[in-house]
């Protein structure tokens, strides 16, 4: 099935006024409720701090579970199912340091993307630190699916699952995504 040519140009997150762990993240004329860092917004991300970085992103991608989608979710973004073994590198002593890499990788820390908390079910991997890559300047800075309460993220911004399949529909691969 194709999708429509046109795209949102740009989605915009802004904190909470009083809470600097949730936000609202504003697609055209829509304002959907999102889950923020457990440190709020920062200018000077650094890894591990649980800040969700400042900056204007690009969409680069995803990937999603099939095993609990069945099909793959409509989206001009270029999607991949994730399996079993696939991670994410945030140890700044690797050489694949915010980069997807293969599980089990000894002496590395990682991210699984294969997750049984569904928040990786849907993933928008953003630009953060990708270009280039810094060590230790943060990893892994995701829109991915939101845990229930929009409890806080480790940097990242989380959307309920709903919201963010329908939000996926209208994104691709020109959005870009301004938090802050």
């Amino acid at each position: 099935m194709r999708l429509r040519r046109t795209s949102l140009p740009s989605l915009r997150v802004r904190p909470v006024i009083g809470d600097p762990t949730r936000g609202h993240l504003i697609a055209g004329p829509t304002v959907i409720s999102c889950a923020l860092g457990r440190s709020g917004l920062t200018r000077t991300k650094r890894e591990g701090d649980g800040a969700s970085p400042r900056a204007r992103l690009r969409l680069l991608g995803g990937f999603y579970r099939a095993d609990h989608f069945g099909a793959r979710p409509r989206t001009n973004l270029m999607l991949r199912p994730t399996g079993r073994q696939d991670g994410w590198c945030d140890d700044p002593r690797d050489r694949r340091y915010n980069r997807p890499i293969r599980l089990p990788a000894p002496g590395v820390s990682a991210e699984e993307l294969w997750r049984s908390d569904g928040l990786y079910d849907l993933v928008v991997d953003l630009d953060w630190n990708r270009g280039p890559i810094r060590p230790g300047r943060g990893s892994a800075i995701f829109l991915h699916v939101a845990r229930p309460g929009y409890l806080p993220t480790e940097g990242c911004v989380a959307l309920k699952r709903a919201d963010l399949v329908r939000l996926l529909r209208r994104l691709g691969p020109r959005t870009r995504l301004r938090i802050g």
